[in-house]
């Protein structure tokens, strides 16, 4: 069992690797090994819906977003996290998760996500609630903690100042641990969900 962790901070050691790290840790006692990626220090440019990736089976642009879909096909769980930038998550992190998800046709069912967000001080639900959207329209269930997975500080030193948002990420490590488990379980008992084939209606009368 693996997870995948998305550093979208264009500070390689910064508060939200910090806070990445944490989880990484407690998903290692849990017996889950991760491998952290750091995309936010990256030239990463956005899709630009040719919907080539449908026809060659990768995104048209051969960056660190087709390097990545092979480990997010083969992995068990995903956490994504970012600093705050005015109220959102940066803006190299969305254009490298909006091209992974799109690009990639693999069915995403039952991979656990996560998101975790660094702030200085506020934006960061706002940040939580966006990133948590590419999980919910991708089949994915997210792993949660005893509150929302925040933490805060101006530097890393800072961060490792905020006890409760650490002890918040060693407790969704814990919750992510025992979801993919259970997950992995239920699979093998009862196997994925039944899908219906694909309804698109546009709203346009």
């Amino acid at each position: 069992m693996n997870v995948l962790l998305i550093n979208g901070s264009p500070h390689k050691d910064g508060c939200t690797f910090t806070a990445l790290n944490e989880v990484a840790k407690t998903l290692n006692t849990e017996g889950i090994d991760t491998e952290i990626i750091h995309v936010g220090n990256k030239d990463i440019r956005g899709c630009i819906a040719c919907r080539r990736c449908a026809q060659i089976g990768k995104c048209v642009f051969d960056d660190l977003v087709n390097e990545t879909a092979p480990k997010f096909a083969a992995c068990d769980g995903i956490v994504i996290g970012s600093p705050v930038y005015y109220a959102s998550a940066n803006g190299t992190l969305i254009s490298f998760l909006d091209r992974l998800f799109f690009s990639t046709g693999f069915d995403k069912t039952m991979k656990v996500g996560a998101s975790v967000v660094s702030c200085r001080r506020a934006g960061n639900t706002a940040t939580f609630d966006e990133l948590n959207k590419y999980f919910t329209i991708s089949n994915m269930p997210i792993a949660s903690s005893q509150y929302w997975n925040l933490i805060h500080g101006g530097c890393a030193a800072e961060a490792q100042q905020d006890l409760e948002g650490l002890q918040t990420m060693r407790t969704l490590g814990r919750n992510m641990a025992f979801l993919i488990k259970s997950i992995r379980l239920g699979k093998e008992q009862f196997g994925l969900p039944e899908k219906e084939p694909g309804i698109f209606t546009n709203f346009i009368r």
